[in-house]
């Protein structure tokens, strides 16, 4: 069986326990503790809230009322913090409404006050039953459907590892996300990978830029159109979120939204449904929303440029995704893979990139993250006239840092240029010199030789 399965079965089972009567929740505990449960408790919402920020727990047990709020709303904030909870729900009348509000809130069962404790141990054994399986099956899905979801998120460094462990979890539901990144570093492709790894993976995914367009048609493209309502638009279209059906509808930049379409994203969010332009009816629809954005949307929200309700719509789960200067260690990688794959395109017969090369691509200032390193490798394979792609067919700006290239076509020359530019970067990065001197594989009085012959101001 798969480690991190045995793992998950393995773990000594943790129970939040909220409630504000002080008996039930002391005697709740005893017994829980007593089977071998570990336990915290919380009497009240925030309690609550303060609790789970510091330890994830496998399970909530909450009551309906509490002094400071509901536990239905509390099982979602619950649910943001650790999207793996299972939560069980006490409520004082076991009443059909009362069930179908603690399910439809994402709910695993409730209990009926006075709590009987056989009852509560069977929910539990059959709570944790389902959670093995249930992330068994996760697990094995994802193992199944790794290649489709991640085969061109390459790399191995620790941010981007950081990443993907993130998103294995992001995926196990259907949650809203929000992906932030400087331009270039490929948000797409991240969201394309929490689509592929999810739930409804065999559903579409659809990508539309939310900045493109004018509003009419963005809002077409969207939300459909059931008339001729706009010019070139001569029959019914679906738009996308209908079209996407129990997909997945990426919107890039959604910091760009006009406000009057912000309204209707929040709508499409809140009550899942649009209203096609041209119609007075509304549509029911069921997509899950991954957003992307390279801008700082809290200030945005201040400045009255982005809705507040529908940020915090979006950003219930948020991943950072890593500049490539925060992951200079896959470059190796990537060039490999982008020279394999425009080699391919062009029809050319170039095998790969030298040392000196991958090296200097690694000491460059990559403003444009990976897109721009895709397309550096493009022109290189262009340019290249061997099978080894080497320091003159990359782009001759690329790696200047201000400076252009030295005007001379002596390799020992151009190579001690590029050899000064690389040095000062680490120097800079890592002041410490024999961090410095580790990073670059040097010894440390290989170290001070080179930067008094290159003349290295630090």
């Amino acid at each position: 069986m798969n480690d991190s399965i045995v793992n998950i079965i393995s773990n000594k089972r943790s129970v939040l326990i909220v409630e504000d009567e002080e008996i039930i929740r002391t005697t709740l505990s005893e017994f829980l503790i007593g089977a071998g449960y570990e336990v915290r408790t919380a009497g009240s919402v925030q309690e609550a809230i303060s609790v789970a920020q510091e330890k994830d727990f496998h399970v909530a047990i909450c009551d309906v009322q509490l002094p400071d709020g509901d536990g239905i709303e509390l099982l979602s904030k619950l649910q943001q913090t650790n999207i793996e909870i299972f939560v069980l729900v006490i409520t004082a009348y076991a009443t059909v409404e009362n069930a179908v509000e603690a399910f439809k809130a994402g709910a695993f069962d409730y209990l009926v006050k006075p709590v009987i404790f056989d009852d509560l141990h069977n929910k539990l054994e059959r709570l944790f039953k389902f959670r093995n399986l249930f992330h068994e099956n996760q697990l094995l899905h994802r193992e199944l459907s790794r290649r489709d979801g991640f085969e061109q998120i390459i790399g191995s460094s620790t941010a981007l590892a950081d990443v993907q462990s993130m998103i294995r979890k992001v995926s196990a539901t259907n949650s809203n996300v929000l992906l932030r990144g400087e331009t270039g570093t490929g948000k797409e492709l991240f969201a394309r990978a929490i689509h592929s790894s999810g739930p409804n993976h065999q559903e579409k995914f659809l990508a539309v830029n939310c900045g493109t367009k004018p509003v009419e048609l963005l809002e077409s493209q969207l939300f459909g159109t059931s008339e001729s309502t706009l010019t070139g638009v001569n029959n019914n279209h679906s738009g996308i979120f209908i079209n996407a059906g129990n997909g997945t509808v990426f919107l890039d930049e959604v910091a760009n939204l006009p406000l009057g379409t912000q309204s209707k994203l929040l709508r499409a969010i809140e009550y899942q449904e649009v209203m096609p332009l041209g119609s007075s009816d509304t549509v029911k629809v069921n997509a899950r929303i991954i957003a992307s954005t390279t801008h700082d949307l809290i200030r945005k929200v201040a400045d009255g440029e982005f809705q507040e309700d529908l940020f915090y719509r979006l950003d219930g789960v948020k991943l950072q995704i890593p500049a490539l200067r925060e992951r200079i260690d896959d470059i190796p990688e990537l060039v490999e893979y982008f020279v394999a794959k425009h080699a391919n395109v062009m029809g050319k017969r170039v095998a790969g990139a030298n040392s000196e090369t991958v090296r200097l691509l690694m000491s460059a200032d990559w403003k444009g993250n990976i897109r721009q390193l895709d397309n550096a490798i493009e022109r290189a394979v262009l340019m290249c006239d061997t099978n080894i792609i080497q320091p003159q067919d990359l782009p001759p700006d690329l790696l200047g840092l201000g400076q252009s290239l030295p005007g001379t076509d002596d390799l020992r020359t151009a190579l001690r240029h590029y050899e000064r530019l690389h040095i000062s970067r680490v120097l800079k990065q890592w002041p410490d010199k024999r961090e410095a001197a580790k990073r670059l594989r040097l010894g440390l009085s290989s170290l001070y030789r080179k930067i008094e012959e290159l003349n290295i101001d630090f």
